[in-house]
């Protein structure tokens, strides 16, 4: 008796975050969250609690803008998606199973492990990987970017040069305004 070879479904990932802006901190999480998945999903959320400077569709577009070289590095498909709903939801809605998410310090830690418990009680067929910052980008963060970048400082190292240039045009204009 023979058997046909079953069909391996995709792994799909689900990163998600606001994004304002993407730091290579984040870039290093996609980057290494791609090599685990058969196709990747950056979803940024529209959370206006969080009061972010620049708005969802410019923060869409600097994800995609830094995205061509972790493609072509991991092989991955890899898209991105703007979602305003519960997280667990638009994993769901974009047909993924696994939700990544990094973690820098002890503080991330306490809160992502509480995150990833309601979601597990919302969905228990999602699961939450962590992935550790790694060393060259463990004290990034979008709020310090924006710190350093409103004081004048050179935030290069932190964001892609789209990234940077979308920013201080943002910070620019609330200055002037």
């Amino acid at each position: 008796m023979s058997t046909s070879p079953r069909t391996q479904p995709k792994r799909i990932g689900f990163y998600a975050g606001t994004f304002d802006p993407v730091t290579t901190g984040h870039l290093d999480v996609i980057e290494r969250a791609a090599r685990l998945v058969d196709r990747l999903i950056i979803g940024v959320a529209n959370n206006p609690a969080k009061n972010p400077l620049m708005p969802l569709a410019e923060r869409v577009n600097c994800v995609e803008q830094a995205l061509p070289p972790i493609v072509d590095r991991t092989g991955s498909e890899i898209v991105v998606v703007s979602f305003h709903s519960l997280l667990v939801d638009a994993v769901k809605n974009n047909g993924a199973h696994l939700i990544f998410r990094g973690l820098r310090v002890l503080t991330d830690f306490d809160y992502e492990i509480q995150m990833s418990g309601v979601n597990r009680k919302l969905d228990a067929s999602i699961e939450t990987v962590f992935l550790m910052a790694s060393e060259r980008t463990q004290f990034i963060s979008s709020r310090l970017v924006k710190e350093i970048a409103s004081y004048g400082g050179d935030i290069s190292d932190f964001v892609t040069p789209y990234t940077q240039e979308r920013l201080l045009a943002r910070l620019k204009g609330r200055a002037a305004g």
